[in-house]
């Protein structure tokens, strides 16, 4: 069997984490963070990550999974408000092969309309203004 690399601390989602990196934060909890993605793939596109250092599914705590898994569901509900979207694209990889960028665990809440391709990954990062928009019209989702 082989060895998985360990968490490494110097992660972009770390740092966000720690405050040394901005994010316009939609929903935050002693456990869980949600933030837009710089890149979106639709707009109102969000990641869900624990607070928990865990590099993927691998190495996550059950308890701190079962809380992202509880906040995507939450995210999900406020996106499809926030965004009249008809459906959410979930994504979460695993490791180098599996398609995962940034080794902290993250769960991709996507908002999704019917005939609507999504950007590719990573194609088009999006204004800040934007994204300011985005993330006050989720945020008052959660709220109401």
């Amino acid at each position: 069997m082989s060895t998985r690399p360990a968490y490494e601390n110097d992660n972009i989602f770390a740092k966000i984490l720690r405050g040394e990196l901005p994010a316009h934060k939609v929903y935050e909890d002693d456990k869980a963070l949600v933030f837009l993605d710089l890149f979106p793939r639709t707009p109102g596109h969000a990641l869900v990550i624990p607070k928990a250092p865990a590099r993927n599914i691998f190495d996550i705590q059950p308890d701190d999974l079962a809380h992202v898994a509880r906040i995507t569901q939450l995210v999900s509900n406020a996106a499809v408000k926030a965004f009249d979207a008809e459906g959410i694209t979930i994504l979460q990889a695993n490791e180098r092969a599996g398609g995962q960028e940034v080794f902290h665990l993250h769960v991709h809440v996507i908002p999704r309309h019917t005939g609507v391709v999504m950007k590719a990954p990573a194609s088009e990062m999006e204004t800040q203004e934007v994204l300011a928009e985005h993330a006050a019209r989720l945020r008052a989702a959660l709220e109401g």
